[in-house]
């Protein structure tokens, strides 16, 4: 169990190579010198992050971590490596959602170059990294979202055979410095996917005009414009549908880094508030003496551990993933949807631990709690990533096929598959190994056991009494059936990791408390849609369990999050 949760104090990075060790804790401490209350009150004056991309620009982090090894000049410690970018996210989220944000969107921004056929703009893009820039991802607009089958950036032929192009791009991150913005439009003279162009823009050129930041706080959320901007040749990254390829394969790359995000502000939330509750004094008793309070704590802390153990899971699948195993198509959504909204649960339970407390500006806690419901909604919104786990679910459940397993990834090596996914698509043709089999590995725990017959109850559901041709069309009624599924993959990551890692049974059981309650409580809310028929009506009230009670468990956890008062405190 030690090690679980980041703890800058102690955090070495052993399992990781000499460089990215280096600058891991190089940034570990870039934000530890600054100090809480230098970070707050540049949080609360909305300054931008200057100082920590001079940071990132003299330590070279993002040329380090963000340029694959194929345009790293033969560099070893330039590469494209999911584990050692999914702690870096960590990190910065652990110290603020505006640094992790930069981060965030200089890959998106990146995605389409590294995926193109253009090496001049690769090469130019490796520069700019070397030199400190950043980048951006111009794709969503104010009046179509991320709909990228709907763009107003027009690109007119010009009469040297280029194109210029004309538009407004919209919540477009670092879209106010970005050396290089892969900016996705339209040929005028083109209809239908063919017409589609992703090329990049430079927001310095005199034909780029940045409008504002449509919010009010250190990360800059532009609006920009492009007028008559020159598109010439070494400009085009993709054209036809590999652009629109390009756009849904650099969300894919993009959005799994929101999980690590959310886990971070949600680990220093919780050594604020045990901190602060354990050490508050009310009615003549510890705050952490109250029964509910203890039970808030032992959920959060539950639901933060299993946050971690399937997000590092995934990392794995996303690094053993080719043409030919792209279960991470089902992992991704997941990281995004599932864990992000977990982060938000899990601030809500503190939150009514510490109450006034957690709107003081002196705490990191205030600033977590406006930003941790900003990464559900991010790169897509919950519903829609619940949608795309539906197409994998027939597959996943009921025709499993034998796969190789898929091993702990941590070495040092570029992860050259992001950059060449493929046709978008085919959801339906992407296999699994067999679920149960981590589920049937700990049927010794009590709470896995109940929530394994939970889990196989969604089987029955399906084969006699599925969702009707008109139920299907309804997104109101399929979601809760796609949460149902979710909680399913998500604790077969879960043992997965705690497997791995030996993680404590107390702590495994407690986790698999919540994820009893959790599939009852979509149980409840599919039994109370106006078209379940009745038979799924009685499913649903049969699905529903109660977790295996257990005072000594919830003791020995509930001492784990009481280790951690003291545990980690950042300097003022």
């Amino acid at each position: 169990m030690s090690g679980l949760l980041l703890n800058p104090s102690t955090a070495d990075y052993a399992e990781f190579d000499p460089q990215t060790r280096r600058l891991l804790r190089a940034t570990i401490e870039f934000f530890e010198s600054q100090g809480k209350q230098r970070l707050l009150q540049a949080d609360r004056d909305a300054e931008w992050i200057s100082d920590f991309l001079e940071f990132q620009q003299r330590e070279k982090l993002f040329a380090t971590f963000l340029t694959p090894a194929a345009c790293a000049a033969g560099d070893p410690d330039r590469r494209w490596d999911a584990a050692r970018n999914s702690a870096l996210s960590e990190i910065l989220g652990f110290y603020g959602l505006s640094y992790w944000y930069a981060e965030q969107v200089t890959i998106l921004g990146l995605g389409p170059i590294w995926m193109s056929d253009n090496q001049a703009a690769k090469t130019a893009a490796a520069q700019q990294l070397l030199d400190g820039q950043v980048m951006a991802f111009g794709l969503s607009e104010r009046a179509h979202g991320a709909d990228v089958y709907s763009t107003d950036m027009i690109l007119t032929p010009a009469p040297d055979g280029g194109f210029t192009a004309s538009g407004t791009k919209y919540y477009i991150g670092n879209g106010n410095v970005a050396g290089m913005v892969s900016v996705f439009g339209r040929r005028a003279d083109v209809d239908g996917a063919d017409g589609y162009v992703f090329f990049t823009a430079d927001s310095r050129h005199p034909g780029y005009r940045l409008i504002d930041n449509v919010v009010h706080g250190q990360m800059y959320v532009s609006t920009f414009e492009l007028q008559d901007y020159p598109v010439g040749p070494d400009d085009i990254l993709h054209t036809g549908p590999a652009a629109f390829a390009a756009a849904l394969n650099t969300v894919n790359v993009g959005k799994f880094n929101l999980c690590h995000g959310s886990v971070g502000m949600c680990e220093h939330s919780l050594y604020e508030a045990i901190a602060h509750s354990h050490n508050r004094i009310l009615y003549g008793h510890r705050v952490t003496d109250f029964s509910h309070v203890q039970g808030n704590f032992v959920d959060a802390y539950a639901r933060l551990s299993a946050m971690k153990l399937f997000s590092d899971r995934a990392v794995d699948y996303f690094r053993s993933a080719s043409r030919d195993d792209r279960r991470y198509l089902l992992f991704n959504p997941v990281t995004k949807s599932k864990v992000t909204s977990e982060g938000e649960t899990v601030m809500t339970l503190l939150l009514d631990v510490v109450a006034a407390k957690g709107y003081e500006k002196t705490t990191y806690f205030h600033q977590a709690n406006r930003f941790i419901g900003w990464l559900p909604r991010l790169e897509g919104t919950v519903h829609v990533n619940v949608a795309q786990m539906l197409k994998f679910m027939p597959n996943y459940l009921f025709d499993p096929v034998d796969h190789p397993p898929v091993r702990r990834r941590r070495e040092a090596a570029d992860d050259a598959f992001f950059f060449d996914q493929g046709p978008v698509g085919g959801a339906g043709k992407v296999r699994f190994g067999d679920w149960t089999a981590p589920y049937r590995a700990r049927l010794d725990v009590p709470n896995v056991a109940v929530f394994f017959q939970q889990a196989t109850a969604l089987q029955t559901l399906l084969t006699t009494a599925p969702p009707s041709r008109e139920q299907q069309k309804d997104l109101d009624f399929v979601l809760d059936i796609g949460h149902l599924f979710s909680l399913i993959v998500y604790g077969q990551l879960i043992l997965e990791q705690a497997a791995l890692i030996g993680l404590a049974d107390d702590l495994l059981d407690r986790i698999f408390d919540f994820q009893i309650r959790d599939f009852s409580r979509y149980a409840v809310a599919l039994h109370g849609k106006p078209s379940a028929t009745q038979e799924q009506q009685q499913w649903a009230l049969g699905a529903i369990a109660r977790p295996v009670a257990d005072a000594g468990v919830f003791d020995r956890v509930w001492q784990q999050v009481q280790a951690l008062d003291g545990a980690y405190t950042m300097p003022e």
